[in-house]
């Protein structure tokens, strides 16, 4: 069990807020997009932003994480999303883009929030847990930038 300080616990108790926000955001997204295959890719982001959450509370409580276990999973489930988002292309709905833009500019955030927590902890596993979120957190934003690509809602110059 690995004795947190002040300051780590300030910043877990700052991610898990910024996972419940993303979790409620998600699920939100889910009921509102126009596009089932968009529905179906926020409802899985809210599933994984629930582990996450998850993982937080458990470095809190003083449990540090196996991260072992977790990856397995992610990997079958992001070559799956791969799939989803290759392939057909259809009318640009305004609002589907406009939430998938907000849950892009989400995820670029908390990813940058990981980024900064991380070099502040002194135990190496939960470096290596907050590290694990931080990456599921950049292909979250993937996921999401390869849909909008798909849907012509997006185009890099």
């Amino acid at each position: 069990m690995s004795h947190l300080t002040q300051k780590e616990r300030y910043l877990l108790e700052d991610q898990k807020s910024q996972e419940e926000l993303c979790i409620k955001k998600y699920n939100n997204y889910a009921e509102q997009a126009q596009d089932s295959q968009l529905k179906q890719l926020c409802t899985q982001l809210a599933q994984q932003e629930q582990q996450h959450l998850n993982t937080i509370n458990q470095i809190l409580n003083g449990q540090v994480p196996s991260m072992n276990q977790q990856q397995g999973q992610q990997n079958q489930q992001n070559s799956n999303m791969q799939n989803m988002a290759s392939g057909q292309t259809g009318m640009t709905n305004q609002q589907d883009a406009d939430l998938c833009t907000d849950l892009l500019s989400t995820e670029k955030y908390v990813s940058g929030a990981y980024d900064t927590a991380i070099f502040e902890f002194r135990d190496a596993n939960i470096r290596q847990a907050l590290n694990h979120i931080q990456k599921e957190e950049q292909q979250h934003g993937e996921q999401i930038f390869n849909y909008m690509q798909s849907k012509g809602m997006y185009n890099p110059k």
